[in-house]
């Protein structure tokens, strides 16, 4: 029998949002956002503590998170410094353990079953890891313990900000079991109301399908949604992962019937995409168009170009030739994606697609 594994998940808090507020201190106890403008279209990158109060959320259009709180500060990102600070506490996981998958600038995974130390205590690691990184960088970070990738995950989620939770080997499937669907990683929004309609509400109720019932309606991720039900994830922790894209995608409810309704939220995707290509140091050739209509077909347009997609105009030109290929004067829209591949950064080192919240 192989040994139990220790698997830490550390998440900064507001990550962005909180650099901003160490290091302008009129920030600091008001609500602010990291990206996006009041005055024009584009998405909330992170948004502070104090934000968060008013429903404002990362991926938020601009213009909706001002509605929702006036006296919102609009913060420009600074993702030169971004990246500096997460190196800093990247070298900090380094101390313990070589053996750190980051997931993007502000969170990672490690696994500590085997460390530098021979600690036996993963929950020591956490909470020393915790505490020199607010030592060095002033910043704060929630971490989750546990047996898997799945559980660290869902773990550093239950007790934010700051918070330390862990999820031991013997209360792992009861935690599971009572666990609401909407905190399940790897369910999003859409998938979410899907199961509620099947009357999956909890990770008991998820448990009572078999493997063949959710794969017929779910697809072959319904394999990972049949394990996670019982707190199973064999998924190793893998440091140094090279990824081939970087995408971002959104879905609809309602459907978009205009043209100018489609326009603008393939902007929006395609800011979140820059976003991301920036905050990994990186870019790519080729750009491919998801379009999912009403009546669930789904088709993928790619294009190839010379010059490297940098910046705006560039992605956005491509872009707006690919949907003009598109049925999408006939058909509403359900889902918008924008994917970025045959990369070419300065850094080999990538990290794993984020989630459209951050």
């Amino acid at each position: 029998m192989s040994a139990v594994r220790k698997i830490i998940h550390v998440d900064m808090d507001a990550f962005y949002a909180s650099v901003e507020q160490r290091d302008e201190p009129r920030y600091r106890g008001k609500p602010i956002v990291v990206g996006g403008s009041p005055n024009k279209r584009g998405a909330v990158a992170a948004a502070s503590y104090e934000a968060r109060r008013y429903g404002i959320h990362s991926a938020m259009p601009s213009r909706t998170a001002h509605q929702k709180c006036p006296h919102l500060i609009f913060v420009k990102p600074r993702f030169e410094v971004y990246r500096r600070i997460s190196l800093q506490i990247r070298n900090i996981f380094y101390r313990y353990t070589d053996w750190v998958e980051p997931l993007a600038l502000d969170e990672a995974y490690l696994d500590v079953t085997e460390n530098k130390f021979d600690i036996p205590s993963a929950t020591w690691i956490a909470q020393t890891i915790k505490q020199e990184i607010y030592e060095e960088t002033g910043l704060t970070a929630s971490a989750g313990v546990s047996i898997n990738k799945f559980l660290a995950k869902v773990a550093s989620g239950m007790d934010k900000p700051n918070g330390l939770f862990i999820i031991p080997p013997e209360d792992a499937i009861a935690f599971v079991e009572q666990l609401p669907l909407e905190q399940f990683y790897g369910v999003g929004q859409v998938t979410a109301a899907k199961m509620h309609k099947l009357g999956i509400q909890t990770g008991a109720d998820l448990k009572q399908w078999s493997l063949s019932d959710l794969v017929r309606h779910f697809g072959k991720v319904g394999q990972y949604y049949y394990k996670i039900a019982r707190a199973e994830d064999d998924r190793p922790v893998q440091p140094n992962r090279i990824r081939k894209s970087i995408g971002a995608e959104n879905s609809y409810d309602p459907d978009l019937n205009s043209r100018a309704e489609i326009e603008t939220a393939l902007e929006e995707v395609a800011e979140t995409l820059l976003r991301r290509l920036d905050s990994q140091q990186t870019t790519g050739r080729t750009l491919t168009l998801k379009v999912k209509y009403a009546d669930y077909q789904q088709i993928t347009r790619s294009r190839t170009i010379l010059v490297p997609i940098r910046d705006r105009s560039i992605l956005l030109s491509v872009a707006q030739e690919l949907l003009a290929t598109t049925a999408i004067e006939e058909k509403a829209v359900r889902l918008l994606g924008l994917t970025v591949s045959n990369l070419m950064g300065e850094t080999q080192e990538q990290f794993v697609q984020l989630c459209l919240s951050l």
